[in-house]
């Protein structure tokens, strides 16, 4: 909340009301006023009525105190509160709410709506950009019937309170602030070496608030014992009224027999240790690293005789009672005697004025948000009602000129105009319509005009890219299949025929999916191993390094790892502006060639260098004549046909012992009389040892023997018959070398209809006409420009 110039504290406690107004005079707190009003009988009294006593307290309190332009801080007893403490796990800042929320849910016992709760981020937690690391989180909540309870007779005195706070917090703001406890609020605490902790018991009239501090950290418990309970022992050990054992109490010195008075006393002294040995174990036993100094004792009832000297000597440790605030300026009320004969009582109040001032660590407020939000709205009222006014007399006075500007434009004086202007504007519409629906219509015949004409040309885009890749294997002109020379003639090796097995072809409705940066790197290190071979850029010298190394089989098997030409892209292809956008077919072309030998390894004549030299540089740089709109043929270059990107991506090993059977040879053995399983044998590659080998070749010699047990089965006459098979000749071949290489290739066909590379040469010529032209009216910028 803001922090106000002053401040009233007001505590309704058992036995009385105590008020404290304080003030900031710069860094210091001033003490203004202070009350005190007893109540004629203890409000837990039996015969009493507390709802009566504590009106008329306030009444009292209200005639006699200046509350005009004060904040008013209400503390609440401890045990009508709850006060949880959790730390958080390391999150945002941002995000405590959510887990404050959450921790809301699980430790308040009742719903979230019944209950008027708060919450905020202890001092000394550790926070790092931003986010909380080392914190903890104190939850505060009361029953909401509870706090309307407590603010109605506050209420009914026109009392409005701004703050309401559990009496232990208030107390432990107090300790902070006036004992000294954590100076520096922003040094992160150090759970592991926390400083000293005292112990605070604030005894009231029916409960006792023991709270465990360091300045840092606070643990608070409400325990059942208080002023009240000594009163109770007295009026039943020595069987007197409950008005007469109060007084004994309060003057026990005084009586004839004071030892007798706190003997009967004695078992509540003892419960008292008690609770508070048990209360300081349960608070060790979760804070192992906590080590406590000494105890404060708070509240009216410390005044018993021997109290607090009992629970120094049962408890070990040193006990204080406040008898001053260290850190409270203002010697009008600090030196008041009424001030001092009830100091002890003053404590929550004065870290209630603490808090609203903005000096104490805890700053929750348990006042309902909707109590806040009405006095606001009241607030505001009168302010709103004087801006309506103001607004009112403001719009009256604009009436007044607005009314002597009315006959200007009445209208009875613009009809005319307006009806001038409605119906041009109706012409205007129907013009428009017009010329809407005509456009459109044109646009419809333009789409039917280019689907008519581009129907033939759609129809035809196939053959003529099967005619294209045909041209691309570069046969000779004049090629007749049936006049293809012997082996003998040329052999395999010589041969440049490339020979295709396989064409498989697959859309892709974006490239970029195919274009993936393994198959683009395959490409460019094909391009840059065809140009080296054909000498258009020059080969780094033996062991120079370079950026662009041929791609090794290995590393072309994994730039394409699986037949289906398929793999998520990373690159795009063109701008996908063009007909079809970026889609477009991929061919995998599959074929071997025989020339393989040695000798034209020198030239890259061999292998893969045989199909970059021939099909792939052919694919990338060469043309085919295609029939035109009238038959007659037009050169295309394959790349504006839609060819593009062509590379060799699986090489397979040469087989270097490839043969291909001679039919010569097998018609020949036919024609001998050589029978199908001797011929299969031979043929075939039968071995039926070293006799039959020797009695089939006789036989095809003629010597009448082919070993043991066989005879003549190329026509041979026997043993002695020297004469040569006729049919048999030595010099035909069984079989031709025919080293094979295969490979795979891949090339994308972006389809371009002949009206589209038409309408593409007729710009491409008018361009180069335009820039001739130029180049004649300009020759001294064209001359310039070669220079």
């Amino acid at each position: 909340m803001a922090k106000a110039t002053s401040v009233w504290g007001i505590e309704i406690g058992q036995s009385a009301l105590k008020a404290l107004r304080c003030r900031l005079d710069g860094d210091q707190v001033v003490a203004e006023a202070f009350d005190y009003i007893e109540y004629p009988k203890i409000l837990s009294q039996p015969e009493s009525d507390p709802e009566t006593l504590v009106r008329e307290a306030l009444d009292t309190f209200v005639k006699r105190n200046d509350l005009k332009k004060t904040t008013v801080a209400m503390s609440v007893p401890g045990q009508s509160g709850l006060a949880k403490f959790f730390k958080p796990p390391p999150v945002e800042l941002k995000k405590i709410p959510d887990i404050v929320k959450y921790e809301a849910r699980q430790q308040i016992p009742f719903d979230l709506n019944d209950v008027i709760w708060d919450y905020q981020l202890m001092a000394g937690g550790e926070i790092s950009d931003g986010f909380a690391l080392e914190s903890e989180v104190g939850l505060f909540a009361m029953k909401r019937d509870a706090v309307y309870r407590l603010l109605k007779p506050l209420q009914a005195a026109d009392l409005e309170v701004d703050l309401l706070q559990l009496a232990p917090l208030s107390i432990y703001n107090m300790v902070t602030y006036d004992k000294g406890l954590a100076n520096d609020q922003q040094t992160t605490y150090d759970s592991e070496h926390p400083p000293k902790s005292m112990v605070v018991l604030a005894m009231g009239t029916d409960a006792t608030d023991l709270i465990v501090t360091n300045g840092y950290r606070v643990w608070q418990r409400s325990m059942p014992l208080g002023g009240n309970h000594f009163t109770r022992q007295l009026t039943k050990e020595l069987k007197l009224t409950f008005a007469k054992a109060e007084h004994l109490k309060r003057n026990a010195m005084e009586a004839d027999d004071p030892k007798l008075i706190f003997q009967a006393m004695r078992p509540v002294f003892n419960d008292l240790v008690t609770e508070v040995q048990r209360s300081m174990g349960f608070f060790r036993s979760i804070n192992k690293k906590a080590e406590i100094g000494s105890i404060l004792m708070l509240g009216n009832s410390v005044k018993l005789p021997g109290l607090s000297q009992y629970l120094s000597k049962n408890l070990a440790m040193d006990v204080d009672v406040i008898d001053s605030f260290a850190q409270l300026n203002g010697s009008e009320v600090t030196e008041a005697a009424a001030f001092k004969d009830h100091i002890a009582a003053f404590g929550p109040v004065y870290g209630l004025c603490l808090q609203g001032l903005g000096r104490g660590p805890i700053t929750t407020n348990l006042v309902p948000k909707e109590v806040l939000k009405e006095r606001l709205i009241r607030s505001k009222k009168p302010w709103a009602v004087a801006a309506a006014a103001a607004l009112l007399m403001g719009m009256a006075g604009n009436l007044l000129f607005a009314g002597n500007r009315w006959s200007y434009v009445h209208p009875d004086k613009w009809q005319s105009a307006m009806a001038a202007a409605e119906a041009t504007q109706k012409k205007s519409a129907e013009e428009i319509s017009t010329d809407a629906t005509q456009k459109n219509q044109v646009d419809l015949l333009k789409v039917i005009g280019t689907e008519v004409s581009g129907s033939n040309d759609r129809r035809l885009l196939w053959m003529e890219i099967v005619t294209a890749l045909s041209h691309a294997l570069q046969r000779p002109e004049g090629f007749d299949v049936k006049s293809i020379p012997s082996p003998d003639e040329l052999p395999y090796i010589d041969r440049t025929d490339i020979h295709v097995t396989k064409i498989e072809s697959k859309f892709y409705d974006d490239l970029s999916r195919y274009l993936t940066s393994r198959v683009v790197k395959g490409y460019e290190e094909d391009k840059h191993s065809r140009l080296t071979a054909l000498g258009l850029i020059t080969a780094p010298a033996e062991g120079e390094a370079t950026g662009d190394d041929a791609m090794g089989d290995e590393a072309m098997g994994d730039a394409t790892d699986d037949s289906s030409m398929v793999d998520d892209g990373e690159l795009d292809m063109g701008s996908g502006d063009e007909e079809g956008g970026n889609s477009g077919i991929v061919f995998q072309i599959e074929g071997f060639h025989y020339h393989n030998d040695i000798k034209y390894a020198a030239n890259f004549e061999e292998r893969e260098g045989f199909v970059l030299k021939h099909l792939v540089h052919e694919l990338e740089t060469g043309s085919v004549k295609l029939p035109g709109r009238d038959g007659e043929l037009i050169e295309f270059t394959y790349k504006e046909l839609g060819l593009s990107h062509p590379f060799v991506f699986e090489s397979g090993m040469l087989i270097e012992g490839f043969r291909i059977p001679n039919p010569a040879w097998k018609k020949m053995m036919k024609e001998a009389g050589v029978g199908s399983a001797a011929g299969g044998a031979m043929l075939g590659g039968y071995s039926g040892g070293s006799d039959m080998m020797e009695g089939m070749m006789s036989g095809m010699m003629g010597l009448g023997s082919l070993g043991r047990g066989a005879s003549g089965m190329l026509g041979g006459r026997g043993a002695g018959d020297a004469p040569l098979n006729p049919k048999f000749d030595p010099n035909v071949k069984q079989y031709f070398d025919a080293p094979k290489f295969v490979f795979k290739l891949q090339l994308i066909w972006k389809p371009q209809p002949l009206t589209a590379r038409l309408a593409a040469k007729r710009a491409a010529e008018e361009a180069a006409a335009a820039e001739a032209a130029a180049a004649q009216e300009n020759p001294d910028d064209l001359a310039n420009n070669a220079g």
